[in-house]
């Protein structure tokens, strides 16, 4: 990290970051991954150790949309995560080199560094036919992953696709994509679900292990406890309309317009754990994530909820899916909707008997409509079939 003098107010005498600026950044790095403030200062004894341990980037079968997610980071920029913040030694997308030189780099920096790098793996894994739908440099991602994980001292696992197989993953799934943690079995593999993951959740997970040489508390799913421990509904701007049974019905209706709930047009929030309407995606304010811009949240960070279910508008054939999968978090999913919305509306601080009531009377009628929609579906596909 270059830093350099400033003067009484604080301000940079030349280019570079000031050192208050940094401690101020190894500060806040400390609160955001639960650590007390005091931590600040281990925290920027590692990031400038010139012998921190580098990271090793692959990437598999994936969209790209990770790394395009650090792009638009604002705190740190990109840059900065790359040059300043981490020690990266190998990543296909930003190496000026290529091809069997890029190869032979990323080989030597595994060996020389064996047991102690940081492993970082973007996209899922072919696992059908000995993994022949992925390949880099004549070897199958399912090689080179079977080959570099053991050697790594931690390894995270990217994006939702690295996780649990994403949208790609979808049935059929032809190519038998799987997460990392389904074929690294024996390693402990962190996790960091959404699609496109957090840039925010990265770092502060590269941070603490280079800080700390050890894991950050983890959930039962292998995801760090400071970003999934709470659902999107828990920190939602709009989580006072759910409480008082405000919702919008159709896109562009005066309660979508009004910033309305919207879990009647199939948000997942109350299914999903995730930090996103905390940290937001590449710092440019509440219109960067799902719900900000008036879009449901589409449970991307949830195997079984994200992707594989998809979004559900009531009556819509572009969101359309049958309302068993409409459910709170703490009931079964193959709750009805109507029963899951009247028991998260009545159950909600605040809220009168009459408006549960009401809201379970439409969504009765949604219900109806939905299915009728759905059967009509099913018969024209089985017709075409």
């Amino acid at each position: 990290m270059e830093c350099h003098e400033v003067d009484k107010n604080g301000k940079k005498l030349g280019g570079g970051v000031s050192r208050r600026d940094f401690l101020k950044f190894c500060a806040v790095m400390a609160a955001s991954i639960g650590l007390p403030l005091g931590a600040g200062s281990k925290i920027a004894e590692a990031i400038t150790d010139p012998n921190r341990p580098p990271v090793i980037w692959l990437s598999f079968s994936e969209c790209t949309g990770c790394v395009m997610s650090l792009l638009q980071a604002h705190h740190p920029t990109l840059d900065t995560f790359l040059l300043d913040l981490i020690s990266l030694d190998y990543t296909r997308m930003f190496m000026t080199t290529a091809g069997h030189t890029a190869t032979a780099l990323r080989d030597k920096s595994i060996e020389e560094n064996k047991g102690k790098f940081i492993l970082v793996v973007e996209g899922a894994i072919p696992t059908k036919d000995n993994g022949i739908y992925c390949k880099s440099g004549g070897r199958t991602a399912l090689d080179i992953l079977k080959d570099v994980g053991p050697k790594a001292a931690f390894i995270i696992a990217l994006g939702s696709c690295t996780v649990w197989g994403g949208a790609a993953a979808a049935h059929p799934n032809p190519t038998g994509l799987k997460g990392v943690d389904k074929i690294l079995t024996d390693k402990t593999v962190i996790n960091l679900n959404t699609c496109p993951p957090s840039p925010y959740n990265l770092l502060s997970t590269v941070i603490h292990l280079l800080t700390f040489n050890e894991l950050p508390a983890l959930d039962d799913k292998g995801r760090p406890k400071f970003a999934y421990s709470r659902t999107v509904c828990n920190n939602c701007e709009r989580v006072y309309n759910f409480r008082a049974g405000r919702f919008a019905w159709q896109f562009g209706d005066e309660g979508h317009k009004k910033g309305y709930c919207l879990f009647a047009l199939g948000c997942k929030g109350p299914q999903t754990f995730s930090n996103c309407p905390s940290i937001l995606f590449g710092g440019a304010g509440a219109e960067t994530w799902c719900v900000g811009i008036g879009h449901p949240c589409c449970g991307c960070a949830e195997e079984g909820v994200g992707w594989t279910l998809p979004l559900h508008q009531l009556g819509d054939p572009l969101y359309h899916f049958p309302p068993s999968h409409f459910a709170r978090i703490d009931e079964p999913v193959g709750m009805g909707a109507t029963a899951a919305a009247a028991a998260v509306v009545a159950g909600s601080v605040g809220i009168a008997v009459g408006a549960g009531a009401v809201l379970a009377k439409r969504l009765g009628k949604e219900e109806k409509k939905a299915k009728e929609l759905s059967e009509k579906e099913d018969a024209t596909v089985a017709k075409e079939e």
